[in-house]
Formats: structure tokens, C-alpha cells, sequence
């Protein structure tokens, strides 16, 4: 099956956007002082700590989640033709 070039640079536009929101999700988790609310309050999703872990962790666990369901689905399916 043959790709156009818009559809390869949607592919690596779509990987590079994942892996920011991967990266910033786990950075995220070990620059926050978990102590000290005043090191997230201002961030986005605060003054709470699972406003800002949602906003900054939820969009990478979706990303893997995705990630995850199509390796799976990629794999059942290579299955399913052998």
C-alpha cells in the first residue's frame, strides 16, 4: 500500500506531537515538588495536584494507552493472518 506525502508528514507531524506529550508528561512528574504546593499552584490545571498532573500526565497516558491498543491490535491481526 502506497502513501501520499501528506499522509507521511500527518504520520510524523502525529509522532513528534505524541512523543512532546509523552516527554512533558514525565518530566512533569519529577520536577514537581510534591511538598511544597507553591511549586505547582501556578501551573496549568492548579492550585490542586491532580488538576495539574491531569493537564500535564493525562494527554501522555492517553498517547501510550493509543500506542499500546495499536501494537495490540497490529499483533493480534499478524496473528490472525498466519
Amino acid at each position: 500500500m502506497k502513501r501520499g506525502y501528506l499522509q507521511w508528514l500527518g504520520i510524523v507531524l502525529g509522532g513528534m506531537l505524541a512523543l512532546y506529550l509523552v516527554v512533558r508528561g514525565v518530566v512533569e512528574l519529577f520536577t514537581i515538588d510534591y511538598s511544597k504546593p507553591s511549586s505547582y499552584q501556578q501551573d496549568w490545571g492548579g492550585p490542586h495536584l491532580a488538576g495539574v498532573l491531569a493537564v500535564h500526565c493525562g494527554p501522555a497516558a492517553l498517547v501510550v494507552a493509543g500506542l499500546a491498543y495499536l501494537l495490540h491490535r497490529r499483533k493480534r491481526q499478524s496473528a490472525k493472518d498466519e
